[in-house]
């Protein structure tokens, strides 16, 4: 008889080790609330700004494309210099072009955004490789 008590309490506090073991804290930011990269990725929302960069949830092997001009204002879909396997990537501004050679589709048909590939190489990404939505970012021009 003596055996039943300390098993109930052995089992009682290893069943109270596995709920508390499963149960997470939500994240919080320094100031106690849950920081926007956390409710971006929560949410599936929008780009977020953090560290002098805005950041994007993107897909992992995406293109980025170069550009037509040396001012870099335009981009040139026919040219790929490099790719982008990080995600989320930071992205600096968004562009929304017209002209037929800068359609990317999607819900926003004609947007791209302004990027660094992981090989160091500069250019644009197109906005239908985003999953962010990417209108808080700034308008580049």
């Amino acid at each position: 008889m003596r055996i039943k008590k300390p098993l109930a309490v052995l089992f009682s506090a290893a069943a109270l080790a596995v709920g508390l073991g499963t149960t997470a804290a939500p994240a919080a930011s320094a100031d106690g609330g849950t920081s926007l990269l956390e409710q971006s990725r929560e949410l599936g929302g929008g780009c977020w700004y953090s560290g002098s960069h805005w950041w994007c949830n993107n897909r992992s092997g995406a293109p980025v494309y170069g550009y037509k001009d040396l001012a870099r204002f335009y981009p040139d879909s026919s040219r790929i210099v490099g790719y982008m396997y990080s995600n989320p990537s930071w992205f600096e501004c968004r562009y929304d072009g017209a002209n037929p050679d800068e359609y990317v589709g999607g819900p926003h048909p004609y947007r791209w955004e302004w990027t660094e590939a992981d090989n160091g190489e500069y250019g644009w990404m197109k906005d239908t490789a985003i999953s962010s939505e990417t209108n808080t970012l700034p308008v580049c021009w």
